[in-house]
């Protein structure tokens, strides 16, 4: 028996099947159903991955050619060496037929020439040297008192007596002063922490002990003490061979600036005190003190700086008013500080102490 006809008009192929929303998820670039690929790359609107080509052999696919970011000009692959290991850039040919073009990303200017030095300029070959200069740093002393011992006629050079200030050695020449032989010797500059009991000289007649021994056979230059401390007086000493740093600090008017420590035997009164302030008159004239300060409860212990560097000022200062002076120790002299140097102890001085002594004021 027949069926009955439906009222329904035929499927047509490739519609939606009945019961689908046709406004739901449309869209005329659908995969068809069955063949759905989920992967990222597949998604609507996205750019499908590059299929790679099989060569004519069937066994190797080959490298489909990529587009650059801005689909304009293909990107240049690279060719394997014979070998098969290192790749080889490709050349593209020109397009007269000539010589090939170089990959690109090279440039095709020459490498840049490499800067030459200088030439270097020739080493003077004068080397002679000032005579005053020559007996300044021979440790003998000043080039302002050589030039006054030149001027005697008590300098001679290879026999013969120079009196001409402006005489120049040579580095073999033999200078005299008087029967001594004077060499030139490197600057040596040293700090001591003297202590009591041993005088400042280099050498003593009456064979007491020297600061020179507390040197020793260490230092082999010809030093001599910038200043005096008497024998029982300790603190800061300074010995160099510098006849030039030696004149200029123990001259009056560069005002060399010295700290010390004084212990009385009786405390100090307020009237003393500012009688020391005001100046003590002693034999070469008033002594000018720069500063003073009691730095202990008992009055007893005194710290005074001054300039003036007469024979034994501190002690006659105090000794003027009735005190006697137990102890003097000199703590600062000319910048330096005797920080961690123990007494009887010495030590070099740093390059930046030397210049400031050579640039004191």
């Amino acid at each position: 028996m027949p069926k009955p006809e439906s009222n329904r008009s035929p499927r047509k192929s490739g519609s939606r099947p009945a019961g689908r929303n046709p406004r739901k998820g449309r869209n005329d670039d659908r995969t068809p159903r069955g063949k759905r690929d989920e992967s990222p790359s597949r998604r609507p609107g996205s750019t499908p991955p590059a299929r790679r080509r099989k060569s004519t052999d069937d066994s190797t696919p080959v490298a489909r050619r990529r587009k650059s970011t801005n689909d304009s000009t293909p990107v240049a692959r690279r060719r394997r060496s014979t070998d098969g290991s290192t790749p080889v850039p490709h050349r593209r040919k020109s397009t007269d037929g000539g010589a090939p073009i170089p990959p690109r990303g090279k440039s095709t200017r020459p490498a840049p020439r490499r800067k030459t030095a200088p030439p270097t300029r020739p080493a003077k070959t004068d080397d002679k040297i000032r005579l005053n200069k020559y007996i300044a740093t021979s440790g003998v002393s000043s080039r302002r008192e050589a030039d006054e011992l030149i001027k005697m006629g008590l300098i001679s050079v290879n026999g013969k007596v120079v009196t001409e200030l402006g005489f120049k050695v040579n580095p073999g020449d033999v200078v005299r002063y008087e029967s001594r032989v004077l060499r030139a010797e490197k600057p040596v500059y040293i700090l001591l922490n003297k202590p009591k009991g041993y005088i400042t000289t280099t050498d003593d007649p009456q064979e007491r002990k020297t600061v020179m021994q507390l040197i020793g056979p260490k230092v082999r230059e010809r030093i001599y003490p910038v200043g005096r401390l008497d024998r029982n007086t300790t603190g800061l000493l300074l010995l160099t061979n510098d006849g030039d740093l030696a004149d200029r600090l123990m001259h009056p008017s560069f005002d060399v600036k010295k700290i010390y420590k004084v212990e009385l035997d009786k405390p100090l009164t307020r009237a003393d005190y500012q009688k020391i302030v005001e100046g003590v008159q002693l034999e070469e004239g008033r002594a000018v003190v720069d500063d003073l300060a009691i730095v202990s409860d008992d009055n007893r212990t005194v710290g005074i700086e001054l300039h003036i560097g007469w024979n034994r000022v501190v002690r006659r200062i105090f000794e003027a008013l009735g005190y006697e002076v137990l102890k003097l120790d000199r703590t600062t002299y000319a910048g330096l500080t005797k920080k961690d140097l123990k007494r009887g102890q010495w030590r070099f001085l740093t390059r930046e102490e030397i210049i400031r002594l050579k640039h004191f004021k």
